[in-house]
């Protein structure tokens, strides 16, 4: 190969690939915060629930572009437990793949363990099981 084409190949190859790393960059990420209140008696159950979360859920969650997914405890208030989650969605229609995740067979059977361990917060907004938190501050 001459220069001048192993020039341009190489050329090529470099903007193709800041291309592809341009859009990886660019991803878009969207990320949530949500609390409920836990059960006193039930907290030993929930964290067990959670050590062992059922293969099909965690590839459910994962289909419907949730990542980086944590839940937290605390006793915010004595004998007051509550739960915080947070992700990051990195999808491209949010209401269509929380509809995917709530009408899958494996996620309703595990609901149905993890959501007798909550408590809901009163001031949720309608519709609501998990209050929606606003984000007011992010450092990347």
């Amino acid at each position: 190969m001459r220069n001048s084409n192993r020039f341009i190949v190489v050329t090529a190859s470099f903007l193709a690939l800041s291309f592809l790393v341009a859009g990886c960059a660019q991803q878009r990420v969207t990320r949530y915060g949500h609390v409920i209140g836990l059960r006193p008696e039930k907290i030993e159950e929930y964290k067990k629930l959670h050590a062992d979360v059922w293969p099909d859920v965690l590839k459910m969650i994962k289909q419907c572009n949730i990542n980086n997914y944590s839940i937290y405890l605390g006793e915010l208030e004595k004998g007051k437990y509550y739960l915080f989650s947070y992700f990051e969605y990195t999808g491209d229609d949010f209401e269509a793949d929380m509809a995917k995740m709530a009408a899958d067979p494996t996620t309703q059977k595990w609901w149905t363990f993890c959501e007798p361990c909550q408590s809901p917060i009163q001031t949720r907004k309608e519709g609501e099981w998990w209050a929606s938190m606003e984000e007011v501050f992010h450092y990347d």
